[in-house]
């Protein structure tokens, strides 16, 4: 018997970061599938033409700055004023701050945290009260493959990912018994705006890295090569992140599942993953097990 059950009536989506890439096209899935969308993005004025895309479809579009509490405060007021109840919320706006550690100060770090950890909580702590009231709810982060093993020039984006899944692994036990599900949707490389929208650091970097791997992939992203390493594409993620989150098509039989890896290049790198930890097992099980107090060994 599924751990989750949903409701037999569409569903309300809010999905930020709706004005491009995955965003957008899990928007236009969703929609596609009879569900109601609520879009945001920090401008809508810039994208009238996919604002009456959606609206024409039944959605709704909303200003929404995920760093900002008013924002959220603001949108989450407006939404509950028009009898708006959030089933599913979609955790995926972002950008990444690139450059090595040693470019980053403490700016460049809390922005990313803010960004892509306090924000999506925030949007959380929002909609779960509704959510466990009615006793149903999905909640979607969007993660990526830098909070498993960043690469280098990643290490600031790699540890705001990082530490929303930490959470949201606690958070996703703590609210199941209130049929709440959290899902972690971890993303390898789509075609996206990521490349144009994706923060340098300030700094210069440090001779000892120029010709590194992390300078590689800075000078990728600066010169506006990011499709050279893009090997996904978008709408299939949206189309099979939609089936995973509502238990349906691929995705038939996942539906209790909490974390899913999505692309080409996750395969390797969740396997990468495993081989890490199964080697530290190997190497400190002896070790591990030797500090135990002894009467409790």
């Amino acid at each position: 018997m599924p751990i989750y059950e949903k409701p037999a009536r569409p569903l309300t989506w809010l999905i930020t970061g709706s004005s491009s890439g995955l965003g957008l096209a899990l928007t236009r899935v969703v929609q596609a599938q009879g569900h109601t969308v609520i879009a945001t993005s920090r401008d809508p004025s810039k994208v009238p033409e996919l604002v009456a895309e959606v609206e024409s479809h039944g959605g709704e579009w909303y200003p929404l700055d995920v760093t900002s509490a008013s924002s959220t405060a603001s949108l989450m007021e407006t939404l509950a004023s028009k009898g708006k109840q959030i089933d599913v919320l979609v955790n995926n706006a972002g950008t990444v701050a690139f450059g090595v550690m040693e470019q980053h100060d403490d700016e460049d770090l809390r922005a990313q945290m803010e960004l892509l950890y306090i924000g999506p909580n925030r949007l959380i702590r929002a909609v779960l009260p509704s959510m466990r009231k009615q006793r149903f709810g999905s909640i979607i982060n969007i993660s990526s493959g830098a909070a498993l093993e960043g690469y280098e020039s990643m290490g600031a984006y790699a540890a705001a990912k990082a530490a929303l899944d930490a959470s949201s692994r606690v958070l996703a036990k703590e609210v199941a018994p209130c049929n709440v599900r959290l899902l972690t949707v971890c993303i390898g490389t789509f075609m996206s705006n990521i490349g144009s929208v994706s923060l340098v650091p300030r700094r210069p970097l440090p001779e000892d890295y120029k010709g590194s791997v992390g300078d590689a992939l800075l000078k990728t992203i600066q010169d506006g090569r990011y499709a050279e390493i893009v090997n996904s594409d978008k709408d299939k993620a949206a189309k099979a992140i939609y089936d995973v989150a509502m238990g349906e098509g691929a995705g038939a039989g996942c539906g209790d599942e909490r974390f899913m890896m999505l692309g080409k290049d996750m395969i390797k790198r969740v396997g990468g993953a495993r081989d890490q930890y199964a080697h530290a097992l190997d190497v400190f099980e002896e070790i591990s097990a030797s500090v135990a107090i002894a009467d409790k060994a």
